[in-house]
């Protein structure tokens, strides 16, 4: 879990591990246990609600070789740091965990399906062929890519996945812009085969997905008013780019999800109506994806 995710607090793990038990004792007996074996380490964060420190933990440099000896589990390039890990990017990386913790729980709650490995962080997609100016130029990176199976009442089962954007009210919104328009490209992306320039007879996202994702996007960080203002502002964005408004796409807030679930209409779609709608972003009888 931590060498997926990076970094994860005592009670994100507890939520994720542990919910049946009153006080995470088990929990931190098992974290200071890896810690003492020097496969995971801990900084804090001083939480500004409850005033006193918080244990983020991540693997160690030993304890990511270790996870990489198993062939099981996908392989992360990316490394974590103690001092990445004590950095600016401690609120953003957490709240990707959040939202993960929230379609968990719920998943737990309704009946359904999705796991504390069910979302990835930050996985590449390619939209341009050719020499790039950098990742912003040649790729698509979500915050997380999310699995999650839904059984309805009658034992219907539908597989989702979801390109997941988190946003806590600090990007511009011209980055913003940037973002949706990247995932409008890697929708009708077809990569070249490098046979003279031929191109492929199908979209890239074909080989790695059943259907193309939604696109959730998760507001926090700001007062309600604020995050209303950016749900309006994402949607002139989706207007501007008729790219964009192709895409399955909705911008909801971390306090909702968490409060009600991503089945509740909670979810304003991105393009079309402001009517609030749910995760599935669409009518009740659409494909699964």
């Amino acid at each position: 879990m931590l060498y997926q995710h990076r970094l994860v607090s005592t009670g994100q793990l507890h939520r994720l591990f542990t919910p049946h038990a009153r006080r995470p004792v088990y929990l931190r007996q098992q974290l200071n246990q890896l810690r003492a074996d020097g496969l995971i380490d801990a900084t804090t964060r001083r939480s500004t609600r409850r005033g006193r420190a918080e244990h983020l933990w991540y693997v160690t440099a030993h304890g990511a070789d270790a996870v990489a000896h198993d062939p099981t589990i996908p392989q992360r390039g990316y490394r974590i740091t103690p001092q990445t890990a004590a950095s600016q990017l401690q609120d953003h990386t957490l709240m990707v965990v959040d939202t993960g913790v929230v379609f968990v729980e719920w998943a737990r709650r309704l009946g359904h399906e999705c796991s504390p490995l069910d979302w990835v962080p930050e996985i590449a997609h390619r939209i341009r062929d050719g020499e790039s100016r950098g990742l912003d130029d040649a790729f698509m990176i979500p915050d997380a890519v999310l699995r999650y199976t839904h059984t309805s009442q009658t034992g219907r089962r539908r597989m989702l996945s979801y390109f997941i954007e988190v946003d806590r009210a600090t990007m511009q919104t011209s980055r913003l812009a940037a973002k949706l328009a990247a995932y409008a490209r890697y929708q009708t992306y077809i990569p070249s085969t490098g046979l003279r320039g031929r191109r492929s007879s199908r979209e890239a996202w074909r080989d790695h997905y059943p259907a193309f994702p939604r696109l959730l996007i998760v507001l926090a960080g700001a007062s309600d008013r604020v995050l209303a203002n950016r749900i309006q502002d994402l949607r002139a964005l989706a207007a501007a780019d008729p790219r964009v408004a192709q895409l399955t796409a909705g911008v909801t807030t971390l306090q909702l999800l968490q409060a009600k679930g991503p089945f509740a209409p909670v979810v304003t779609p991105l393009a079309g109506a402001p009517a609030s709608t749910d995760a599935f972003l669409g009518p009740a009888g659409d494909t699964c994806a």
